[in-house]
């Protein structure tokens, strides 16, 4: 059996696909945008999986903004930058998921209406400082565990999906930690 040499290996004539092809084929249903015949997820039940996430990352826009407005007490100052910083990050999240609905052939749902409902978080607004540290720690805690999930779920069959959702949970991590950190030092004396 003779073996490929190196060169013919790397030859331009040997892509695992005809670039003759792949050209043929994008101008074929060039209406669906980056939806080609090689895209292997659902593209309708992966658009009704980001509009939930859409509704959860529009949830915690609200509730860190509604926390940094609200919250008082001693040294609430730091934490409601703490708040607003993350309300900030979080529409960051919303519009490259908004985005990634579009680019799939979806219409991004920012309706109000049924928000809550379609949020895997929920929308909880603290009697103090503390509580509301909690809420949110609790929220992030929700959205780490559901990006995890809907990133094997995502797989291979979309990878630009699940991308988009490996570099929103990296900062949903940090959310969460930043969240503990706050609850060690504000709620010790709450216990």
């Amino acid at each position: 059996m003779k073996h490929a040499t190196a060169a013919e290996k790397h030859d331009a004539t040997h892509f695992i696909s005809d670039v003759k092809s792949l050209r043929e084929r994008a101008r074929h249903h060039i209406e669906q945008g980056a939806v080609s015949e090689t895209y292997i997820g659902d593209v309708a039940r992966n658009i009704e999986i980001l509009q939930a996430v859409l509704a959860t990352e529009l949830v915690c826009v609200l509730r860190y903004t509604q926390h940094s407005i609200v919250a008082t007490g001693i040294a609430s100052e730091s934490v409601k930058a703490e708040f607003a910083q993350h309300a900030k990050e979080e529409q960051g999240h919303a519009l490259a998921v908004a985005e990634r609905i579009n680019q799939l052939g979806g219409a991004p749902d920012f309706n109000p209406s049924g928000l809550a409902a379609r949020s895997a978080s929920e929308y909880s607004i603290g009697s103090n400082l503390v509580a509301m540290i909690k809420e949110n720690l609790i929220a992030e805690r929700i959205a780490v565990d559901h990006y995890r999930e809907l990133i094997r779920f995502f797989g291979d069959d979309d990878p630009a999906t699940r991308w988009m959702l490996e570099s929103i949970l990296a900062v949903e991590e940090e959310h969460a930690s930043d969240m503990q950190d706050l609850l060690a030092t504000h709620g010790a004396e709450k216990k």
